[in-house]
Formats: structure tokens, C-alpha cells, sequence
């Protein structure tokens, strides 16, 4: 009997490792997959896979720990239980317009979760006089500091994206000497912490430090405006991973550590080409505005706008030979991408040349117009970078602007502008620009004022930008 439950109890392990590099490998062609439109779909079937793998393993271990600690395994079932209940219907019931906050609130748990671990670690383990020791009470600290900024971060970021918090950067006087001043007193608990021996001394570096972090997160993104919060939720995701890898140090996690250093380290490059895009300093934005003059906009008279119908836009669409369609966040909300895909099928059949201009930071989630596009089977190939077509757009004929406002501003080349610097399609230098809008009272997530809506060349659709779309596909067939 005892060499049954020997031989269980090492296959037990064999695969649970082979899991884990699996699961890694996997994890690492997930990552490769989605660098490309065309392999997106792929890289997220491997990643689930991957995922699949490692909760097989967690399940083979869960019985492992039934056999001797019956306790631990039932609560470790009844967390994976609620995790399930409530994160399926989450995932079955939110809309797209919603991931961005879902993903900084995912974030958030992801930061509390390190906390917990590394508070759970130090009173398991309190201290001992072992440099080993020392070093594992570094890893707590450092986890419970990545952690707590990331917890507070995400969720001042999930009330900004969900519109309960203003978009308006929190400009504090000496903010980033707040910062600085909050960064070097993190380290010097971290040292303090690393040097007690007891629960009740280690206790005291420990609580100081997590408030302080939990300050830091609060004060960093609150610090961030509007403009730049697609960049603020690709670095919580930098954030997310490297708390998960910490907490992976503290637990002995192997592939947790391997997992949270795919997710930090990909994170923060993806913010460092967005920030890039937007001619934003990498550095400016994760400390939370360093270097931002806080310029407002400025009040003027910027003319009257020009309305036009959606049959009168279907006439100008029909003699077009180049169309270009440049999405915002406001298709999203209106869920226009299927009518919109529906109208580029019709475009492209009657023979104009119609392609897409992608923002960097469309929307309020890095590639969150992409998907929105690939969710209603438009053709890869046709969907550009702003880089890309930047140059070309003088010769289209005409620009729909749908649900798009500060990535197509002009203000960013305007000196003194609070987007000032900030690279945008230049859809003005086309013929005729058609502005898909809602109505004429709201400014964009950055708060700024568009003098696009203004121009000679430019005229206003407003309304829903679903139906609007709808009428012109409708008014297109009638003309076909």
C-alpha cells in the first residue's frame, strides 16, 4: 500500500511539472500569437490551453491535499467555486465598451491577491537569523508594495474608465516629490522589514509600507489624465504580472513566476511603444504625469458646425473611390461595428477602395478597435496603423470619423494644448470628413474640444452611430 501511494504521490509531481512547462511554453507562443491580427485567435486558444493545463494540475494537486490536509483542500475548492460563480456570468454578460474597466478591476484582484499572500507568507514564517530568511522577507515586502500600488492604481483606473471618477488628471502640489518621497521611504521599510525576527516587530514596517503603497497607486493614476488612460491600463498589466511574480517567489511558484514576468515584462512594452505613439515620455506617464504643466484648454469661439443626413452622406459615399473609416471608442458604445462592416462589404463591391485607420489608443484598451473589427469579420488587410496611412489620407475622398474624438483633434499640434504633442490622424487633410457623433455637447475623454467638427471640410452626423450607419447601408441598397 505504501509504495502505491509512494508511486501515486511521484506521478503526482511528475506531471504537475511537465504541466507547468507546458503550460509556460504555451503561455510564451500565446504572447507570440496575439503580436498579429491575423494570429490573435490562435495565441488566445493557446493561452487557454495553457490555462487549462495548470488548473488540471491545481485539481491532481487538490487531491494530493486531500490525502493529508482535508481542511486545505476544501477551502481551496470553495475559492475556485466562487471564483467560477462569479466570474462566468461576468464574461458571458459584459459588453465590449465594458472590458476596459473589467480588465483594471481583474487587475486590482491580482494586486490584493499579492498582499494577501505576502501578509500570509510573514506570519507563517516571521523571521529567523538565516540570510535566506532576510532575502524572503525582501520578497514580501516587494510584493506587498507592487501589490498594494496595483491594487489602488486599478481601481482608480476602473472608476475612471467606468465614468464614476473624473478624467482630469489630480495635480497636487510637489506631486512628484510625493512620489519620490513615498518610493524611498517604501524601500526603507522594505530594509526595516527584512531585519525583524518576530511577527510583532515586522508587523509595524509592514502595515507602514502597505498604506504607503496603497497611497502611491491611488496617487499615480489619479495623477493621469484622460488622454493617456489606454497607456495607464497596459502598465497596470505590467504591474499585475510583476505582483504575480512576486507573489510566485513568496509561494515557490515556479511557473507563477514565469507567468507574472511574461505578463510585467510584455505589459511594459506594450505601454512603452503606446506612449511612443502618443509622444508621451514612458516615464512621465508611469509616474503618474512627472513633467505635465497641467495646461487647460482654452475657451474660444471655434465657429459653427455643418450637419448633414445619412442619405446625403450614402450619395457622397456612392461617387467615392477612397474611403477611409477611422473608428473611436464611441462605435463601441454604439455597437456600430457590424453595420459598419456590413457598409465597407458594400464600398468595396461597388469598387472604392476602403480601409480603416487604427489609433493606438482607440478607444480606452490597447487594440480595442481591432477586436471590435475582427468581432464582425472585417478583413485584416485593410486595417491600418495611424503611421500607415497618415501620409495617403490627402488623396481619400472621403473620412468617416465614427465615435472618434481626441485621436483625430488637431489641438495636439497646437502648442499649449493639455493633448499637445500627441500624434493623431490627420483626417482634415481629406476632402470631405463625415463625423459620426452623438450630439454636440460633449467633449472627448481628454475634455478638450475638437475644432474638427468646425472645419469647412467637415461636416456633423449626429445621432446613434449604429443607426446612422444602418440608414446609409439602407439608402445604399435602394441606390444599388
Amino acid at each position: 500500500m505504501n509504495d502505491i501511494v509512494a508511486y501515486y504521490t511521484s506521478w503526482q509531481l511528475s506531471f504537475e511539472s511537465l504541466a507547468y512547462i507546458a503550460a509556460a511554453l504555451l503561455f510564451i507562443l500565446a504572447l507570440a500569437g496575439l503580436s498579429k491580427q491575423a494570429t490573435a485567435q490562435r495565441g488566445n486558444r493557446l493561452g487557454m490551453v495553457g490555462m487549462g493545463l495548470v488548473l488540471l494540475a491545481t485539481v491532481i494537486l487538490l487531491i494530493s491535499f486531500a490525502q493529508k490536509q482535508a481542511v486545505v483542500a476544501a477551502l481551496i475548492v470553495v475559492a475556485l467555486g466562487i471564483g467560477a460563480a462569479v466570474g462566468i456570468p461576468l464574461a458571458r454578460k459584459v459588453e465590449m465598451t465594458g472590458m476596459p474597466e473589467l480588465i483594471a478591476m481583474l487587475h486590482s484582484f491580482v494586486g490584493l491577491a499579492a498582499v494577501l499572500v505576502g501578509y500570509n507568507s510573514f506570519i507563517l514564517t516571521p523571521g529567523s537569523d538565516s540570510p535566506d530568511n532576510a532575502f524572503h522577507m525582501g520578497e514580501v515586502g516587494l510584493a506587498v508594495f507592487i501589490g498594494a500600488v496595483t491594487f489602488t492604481g486599478s481601481i482608480i483606473a476602473f472608476l475612471k474608465l467606468s465614468g464614476r471618477m473624473s478624467g482630469k488628471p489630480l495635480t497636487l502640489p510637489g506631486r512628484n516629490w510625493l512620489n519620490l518621497g513615498a518610493i524611498v521611504a517604501s524601500l526603507a521599510l522594505i530594509i526595516w522589514f527584512a531585519h525583524t525576527r518576530t511577527v510583532g516587530m515586522g508587523m509595524i514596517p509592514l502595515a507602514l509600507l502597505t498604506v504607503i503603497a496603497l497611497l502611491l497607486g491611488l496617487h499615480l493614476v489619479a495623477a493621469i489624465g484622460g488622454g493617456d488612460m489606454p497607456v495607464v491600463v497596459s502598465m497596470l498589466n505590467s504591474y499585475s504580472g510583476w505582483a504575480a511574480a512576486m507573489a510566485g517567489f513568496t509561494l515557490g511558484n515556479d511557473l507563477l513566476i514565469i507567468v507574472g514576468a511574461l505578463v510585467g515584462s510584455s505589459g511594459a512594452y506594450l505601454s512603452y511603444i503606446m506612449c511612443q505613439a502618443m509622444n508621451r515620455s514612458f516615464i512621465s506617464v508611469i509616474l503618474g504625469g512627472f513633467g505635465s504643466d497641467g495646461a487647460v484648454a482654452e475657451e474660444r469661439d471655434y465657429g459653427t458646425h455643418h450637419e448633414i443626413t445619412a442619405p446625403e452622406v450614402a450619395d457622397m459615399l456612392a461617387s467615392a473611390s477612397k474611403v477611409v473609416i477611422t473608428p473611436g471608442y464611441g462605435m463601441a458604445v454604439a455597437q456600430a461595428q457590424y453595420p459598419v462592416a456590413d457598409l465597407t462589404r458594400r464600398l468595396r463591391e461597388a469598387g472604392a477602395d476602403v480601409s480603416f485607420a487604427i489609433h493606438p489608443v482607440a478607444g480606452r484598451l490597447p487594440g480595442h478597435m481591432n477586436v471590435l473589427l475582427a468581432e464582425a469579420n472585417v478583413p485584416y488587410d485593410i486595417v491600418y496603423e495611424m503611421d500607415e496611412v497618415n501620409d495617403t489620407l490627402s488623396e481619400a475622398d472621403v473620412v468617416l470619423v465614427i465615435g472618434a474624438n481626441d485621436t483625430v483633434n488637431p489641438s495636439a499640434e497646437e502648442p499649449g494644448s493639455p493633448i499637445a504633442g500627441m500624434p493623431v490622424i490627420k483626417v482634415w487633410e481629406a476632402k470631405n470628413v463625415i463625423v459620426f457623433k452623438r450630439s454636440m455637447g460633449n467633449a472627448g475623454y481628454a475634455g478638450v474640444q475638437n475644432p474638427l467638427f468646425f472645419n469647412e471640410n467637415t461636416q456633423m452626423l449626429l445621432g446613434d452611430a449604429k443607426d446612422s450607419v444602418d440608414q446609409i447601408n439602407a439608402a445604399l441598397k435602394v441606390n444599388a
